[in-house]
């Protein structure tokens, strides 16, 4: 399987290149944007809320609890890298049904 442009691998994990929309009608993944997953929250840019939100919504995708999403780098910008405690190859097929919903 050939990974996506915004998956990494990484040594029993994945790094992910996101990009946020914060204050959105509702939370869900919204394509591409570059060279990156870009992802709508519900969740507005204040005080952190929009990360969270961010973590909740990827490991709730991932089926993963949230201690195993962290947010490596872009906590206070649009572009963002998180990495996650899961196989890249399973990250790209699981989050490829999910787009599908």
């Amino acid at each position: 399987m050939t990974l996506p442009a915004w998956i990494r691998p990484e040594a029993g994990a994945a790094l992910l290149s996101i990009h946020v929309q914060p204050g959105a009608k509702s939370t869900r993944l919204a394509g591409l944007y570059g060279d990156a997953l870009k992802i709508r929250l519900a969740a507005p840019p204040v005080e952190g809320r929009a990360n969270a939100a961010l973590i909740e919504f990827v490991a709730g995708l991932l089926h993963l609890p949230r201690r195993d999403v962290e947010l490596v780098s872009g906590a206070a910008a649009r572009s963002k890298r998180l990495r996650v405690a899961l196989n890249a190859a399973r990250v790209a097929e699981l989050l490829a049904a999910a787009s599908e919903d």
